[in-house]
């Protein structure tokens, strides 16, 4: 018999967002005036998002177990917020989130290159968020290409 224990698993990968000890990777997103900087680890990363996966391999290549920064300004504090607690814990809250946000949380998604997240969220605008969609299809057709 196998027993899954995925809820307690998530909410401890979760809690390791808060650790200020053993993290190897800092993340600072945003632009000025509204930059973050968030600490993350290199394993959950590269086996997470394959985006993050190469761009730490060549940032470690040159850096012999250092500190490893990377740069995203194109992702708002709050989206890669929201992208962190996916990666680390698979858990996606969308309750909060204009439909806006949620277009630019799927730009940011492809941009790590976390393909089920984008999946996912372009089902869930196509399933509860049509009206809004053809009510701004010109921005949609925009964002798209």
């Amino acid at each position: 018999m196998t027993v899954q224990f995925f809820s307690k698993l998530s909410e401890n990968y979760i809690r390791l967002l808060d650790d200020d000890q053993y993290y190897d990777v800092t993340i600072e997103v945003g632009e000025d005036p509204n930059v973050k900087i968030f600490r993350a680890h290199t394993i959950i990363l590269c086996y997470r998002s394959p985006y993050l996966q190469r761009t730490l391999a060549s940032k470690k290549a040159s850096k012999d177990n250092a500190l490893v920064h990377i740069n995203l300004p194109n992702i708002s504090p709050e989206l890669f917020q929201n992208i962190l607690k996916y990666i680390y814990g698979g858990i996606l809250s969308l309750n909060d989130h204009e439909t806006s946000e949620i277009l630019k949380l799927i730009l940011a998604a492809d941009e790590l290159l976390l393909q089920e997240l984008v999946d996912y969220l372009q089902k869930y605008l196509i399933e509860n968020k049509y009206e809004w969609m053809e009510q701004h299809f010109e921005l949609i057709h925009r964002t798209s290409f």
